[in-house]
């Protein structure tokens, strides 16, 4: 669930279920100059900058909860998840209809952890250093940290967390990135995972301040076959990058007695 309410920001995001699903890759208008080499050391391209989601899914809309698709055709699931899954999205969409969304981790300011970070429902900074890029996103000042050339670690050495372990290399104009390790607790749009869940990205950019992000997710225990979307993003290099904390106490919405969301009364605003 979304609620947009500023123009000085994309929207804000309460919800892992609910984040801006972009599944039309970022306009190609012109392909970007691939890897090239200068003497021994191979230049790759610059996504330094701050991105934001692209095309803008909230553009137009303001003071109204949003709920979006599940991005792509959504996943093949095994039963019985695929029907615990579908009755899950079911009873948001009713809560939804009804003006009174559900309550669920964001709204209680954990973090988005993986993939749902690169969903940039608030702008999303990278940092291009050597051995590292670094994904800093405004909602809830998130931190995510991608390892160049570092060998991915055996799943038992890996600490399960929000954004798991990220080990990355560049294949010629794409960063590939495979993460593991994401806790079992941290959910996209609500769909069920396992420990044995990969992440597989192919991060390029597909023209001047475009960039896009195509994601797959292979869980053997879960998933009957690969479940790959794509977001989009455009470079913004005028934006400064904001101070988000997650309060408890929300200036525009509460959280009632049976779980669900409602807007505050014009008195109740502070």
């Amino acid at each position: 669930m979304v609620f947009h309410k500023f123009t000085m920001l994309t929207a804000v995001a309460f919800s892992l279920g609910a984040c801006a699903s972009v599944d039309a890759k970022a306009p190609s208008t012109a392909q970007a100059a691939p890897a090239s080499v200068a003497g021994d050391r191979v230049e790759v391209p610059n996504i330094t900058g701050v991105w934001e989601i692209y095309p803008d899914p909230f553009a137009g809309d303001e003071n109204v909860f949003l709920e979006l698709p599940v991005p792509g055709d959504g996943p093949n699931l095994k039963e019985p998840y695929a029907t615990e899954w579908k009755k899950l999205r079911d009873e948001r969409d009713a809560l939804l209809k009804a003006g009174t969304p559900r309550v669920d981790p964001s709204t209680q300011c954990l973090p988005e952890g993986m993939p749902m970070i690169m969903g940039a429902i608030f702008p999303l900074e990278i940092l291009q250093t050597p051995g590292q890029v670094t994904v800093l996103a405004e909602f809830l000042t998130q931190t995510r940290r991608i390892y160049l050339d570092k060998p991915m670690r055996a799943l038992d050495e890996i600490n399960p967390s929000y954004y798991g372990f990220s080990s990355a290399k560049w294949e010629g104009d794409t960063l590939v990135v495979t993460t593991k390790g994401v806790k079992d607790d941290v959910l996209f749009f609500e769909i069920p995972h396992s420990r044995e869940m990969v992440i597989t990205e192919r991060i390029r950019l597909t023209g001047p301040d475009l960039m896009e992000d195509v994601i797959t997710i292979e869980d053997p225990v879960m998933l009957e076959e690969p479940y790959t979307f794509t977001y989009g993003y455009r470079r913004n290099p005028e934006y400064e990058i904001q101070e988000y904390y997650c309060e408890r106490t929300d200036p525009l919405f509460k959280i009632t007695e049976d779980g669900t969301i409602e807007m505050k009364t014009a008195d109740e605003i502070e």
